[in-house]
């Protein structure tokens, strides 16, 4: 038995879908808060039951069994995220699990000026002490992050952003269908992976050439002060810390935290990974 958690998310919805092609549905199970919300997959043979990471009762129930437990993590930073992954870990450890696999990001490190790769480490040093096999997922940075902070400027014609740094940034998809492979996979990896990224590192200059190529618009590339851009963010609701945190990523991105581009995906996958042209392009197809 497999269990992977926030299977009604982005990243684990497609995870379950991609390790549903590899092995049979009575083989896999999810946690998930609401199983509501899964009904799709239990139709489908797959074990749906209710865990969050908040809930080490549920959690206990929702692994029970199980072999490998794939951790995606939680779309939160800070304290509250590393508390949040430690839990799970806990309970996969008290489920017996002899592999725990966790979705962590490239660039993990105690050091990072990113706070979700800071978190990602501390998660990384609650399995390296837990005492089982484990295997962390260095994915790239999230393409749809990218192509979010574009949007605005689509519309009006000039993305104003922190100075940057090239960022490889990774289709979704291609990181679950990794995560798949690995995962039917037992023996595949052990302890981090090499960062499993796109096969190109773009700044968001490249990004506004490109938009402006596939869109026939002029758009320009302004830089935003660091102060400014937090300043924005915290007018428009934005909490500081949130601020803060996501200011982290243009910090982090000018120090080259995400630049390195790295082959092990497209080893995985068989095929190169999707190129932010591609997802651009279905971007505004499907904006159209």
């Amino acid at each position: 038995m497999i269990v992977v958690t926030g299977a009604t998310g982005q990243l684990g919805g497609r995870i379950v879908e991609r390790l549903l092609d590899r092995i049979p549905a009575e083989g896999v199970g999810v946690s998930v808060r609401d199983p509501r919300k899964a009904q799709a997959l239990a139709d489908r043979g797959v074990r749906v039951r209710q865990g969050g990471f908040t809930e080490p009762a549920d959690l206990a129930h929702a692994f029970e069994g199980a072999s490998q437990i794939l951790i995606v993590s939680v779309d939160r930073m800070g304290e509250e995220a590393v508390r949040q992954h430690r839990t799970a870990v806990d309970a996969a450890l008290a489920a017996g699990a002899r592999r725990i696999v966790y979705t962590a990001h490239m660039g993990a490190s105690p050091t990072s000026r990113f706070q979700a790769c800071r978190d990602h480490a501390a998660a990384e040093e609650a399995l390296a002490a837990s005492g089982v096999a484990w295997t962390s997922l260095r994915n790239g940075f999230h393409a749809d992050s990218g192509l979010g902070f574009l949007a605005q400027g689509l519309e009006s014609g000039e993305v104003a952003l922190p100075a940057d740094g090239p960022v490889c940034w990774t289709a979704h998809a291609d990181l679950a269908e990794a995560a798949a492979v690995i995962l039917a996979d037992e023996g595949r990896f052990e302890g981090p992976t090499p960062p499993l990224t796109g096969s190109e590192a773009l700044t968001f200059a490249d990004l506004v050439a490109l938009a402006g190529e596939l869109t026939g618009r002029p758009i320009t590339r302004t830089t935003a002060p660091d102060d400014t851009f937090r300043a924005h963010l915290v007018a428009g609701g934005v909490p500081a810390e949130t601020a803060d945190q996501l200011l982290g990523i243009f910090t982090a991105a000018r120090e080259g935290e995400f630049a390195n581009p790295d082959p092990t995906l497209a080893k995985l996958l068989g095929r190169e990974p999707a190129s932010l042209r591609t997802l651009l392009r279905e971007r505004l197809a499907g904006n159209a």
